[in-house]
């Protein structure tokens, strides 16, 4: 696909990049380059392909869904250097 010097302008200003008008030739035959190729990727038959997500079939691992040990709240406070039941105590930053 060809593009003209006013395309890529255009496409720059829209994109808020700035470029120098000695670059706008190259920068049509570049954006020209790429736009070929993804046209050659359009070609390609995708008829029952499914669609990954990555290129690695991964799932998360999930956790069980259990109650756990809860109601430990004086114990974690216990190793705060600083604590005023039931919160943590910190400096004051904002005068």
């Amino acid at each position: 696909m060809t593009l003209d010097r006013d395309t890529v302008a255009r496409i720059a200003k829209l994109a808020r990049i700035k470029v120098a008008d000695a670059e706008l030739d190259g920068l049509a035959n570049d954006l020209g380059a790429i736009l070929d190729w993804v046209e050659e990727l359009n070609a390609i038959p995708t008829d029952g392909v499914e669609p990954m997500v990555g290129v690695t079939v991964a799932r998360a691992p999930l956790r069980k869904d259990v109650v756990t040990e809860g109601g430990r709240q004086t114990d974690v406070l216990a190793n705060a250097p600083d604590a005023e039941p039931p919160f943590f105590a910190v400096p004051k930053v904002i005068e």
